[in-house]
């Protein structure tokens, strides 16, 4: 199955270099394998394997080689300012494709830079748009809101297996990526943290709260979640306000990438579905377009709340809310939509709906259908 960023990427090549990155198992490498076909020759590297590595180090591939493909090459010492150098030295033509996960990602923050050379792109978990061509939009979020969207234990088709898969896949990311990316020795602090947030998707994201719970400073905890951010573990969706500084202060939600790790009813996992679908959506046009499209939620200080805003510079396009059977418009939708933003789209998206219409200028639509309309 093509993913959905693979004919972005193939007409982008021929312009610039192509970094893509996303959590560790979510298809990097079967992605750009995919791409080989495409080309005359291409050589895939892997700097993982010994033999690619040195292939790499002495820059000895074959010549006429019109892709090439570098995977793990951020483990390589100044590996930017490598590829700074293979990138201004390569034939004409020469289509370059690097992928990696959370030390990539980090690649704008120091040392040689790349930039005016290459082309960012997201890969992220499966969603209801991608496996429209695969299955039914409401078999896909079933099947999503149960086995999660990360490949092997979607395909798996079993609970088990994806159970089995995501407590090693956890394990790893704990024992491995966290304490040499983020260099922490509490361990054992940062599992109870992760377990805590597990129950947490979706509701305002108190760090003083959790603190207490742990016995560390608020500091700390906003450390240990930056750094499950940075793995692709968690992300956070920030209240929209005009003012993008106020924003920043106020509660954020929380969400993982993995909706099989949430603890929680439905109602629970359908909302972390949406937040990943919704969040793969503004990437990838993000990474297409200059749009800067964001995604956020809406809150008072009274409580009224709309579960997730698409925002374009400063203005709400869309407002959407998310329900498993309720099929009568959200006061808050239309509260928002009267008084602040009249020219936005709403929706109500409902998992079990028996019919969509439009009620008080709610778009009451099935949540399946829905998601199969996004870009990505």
């Amino acid at each position: 199955m093509k993913r959905h960023i693979f004919s972005a990427i193939k007409n982008d090549l021929v312009r610039k270099m192509i970094l893509v990155t996303g959590p560790r198992q979510v298809g990097k490498t079967h992605l750009a394998k995919m791409m080989m076909p495409e080309f005359t020759s291409a050589q895939y590297l892997n700097f993982d394997v010994p033999a690619d590595a040195d292939v790499i180090r002495s820059r000895s591939w074959p010549l006429r080689c019109e892709l090439l493909i570098f995977d793990e090459l951020h483990k390589m010492h100044e590996w930017k300012q490598y590829l700074k150098g293979v990138f201004d030295g390569r034939d004409q033509g020469q289509a370059i494709l690097v992928t990696g996960s959370a030390r990539m990602e980090t690649f704008r923050q120091a040392g040689e830079s790349l930039a005016g050379r290459y082309f960012h792109f997201h890969l992220l978990p499966f969603s209801v748009r991608e496996l429209a061509g695969e299955m039914s939009p409401g078999e896909a979020l079933a099947q999503l809101n149960t086995l999660g969207g990360f490949p092997e234990p979607f395909l798996s088709g079993s609970a088990d297996h994806a159970a089995r898969w995501r407590s090693q896949y956890y394990t790893d990311l704990v024992r491995e990526d966290i304490l040499e990316f983020g260099r922490v020795n509490e361990l054992r602090v940062m599992k109870i943290l992760l377990e805590m947030l597990r129950s947490r998707t979706g509701s305002p994201l108190s760090f003083k709260a959790i603190a207490e719970d742990l016995q560390v400073a608020p500091q700390t905890v906003r450390r240990y979640v930056s750094i499950l951010e940075s793995l692709y573990i968690v992300f956070l969706v920030r209240p929209f306000h005009r003012n993008v500084a106020r924003a920043i202060l106020k509660e954020p939600k929380l969400y993982f990438y993995d909706t099989g790790l949430v603890i929680g009813d439905e109602g629970a996992r359908l909302e972390n579905t949406f937040a990943v679908s919704l969040l793969k959506h503004v990437r990838f046009i993000n990474d297409t377009t200059a749009k800067g499209l964001l995604l956020a939620y809406l809150r008072t200080k009274e409580g009224r709340e709309v579960d997730f805003v698409l925002v374009e510079g400063e203005t709400v396009r869309e407002l959407i809310e998310v329900k498993t059977a309720d099929a009568n418009p959200a006061p808050a939708l239309i509260y928002f939509k009267e008084r602040f933003f009249n020219t936005a789209r709403c929706v109500q998206a409902v998992m079990h709906l028996r019919r969509e219409q439009c009620l008080s200028c709610v778009e009451i639509r099935e949540a399946a259908s829905y998601l199969a309309e996004l870009d990505a």
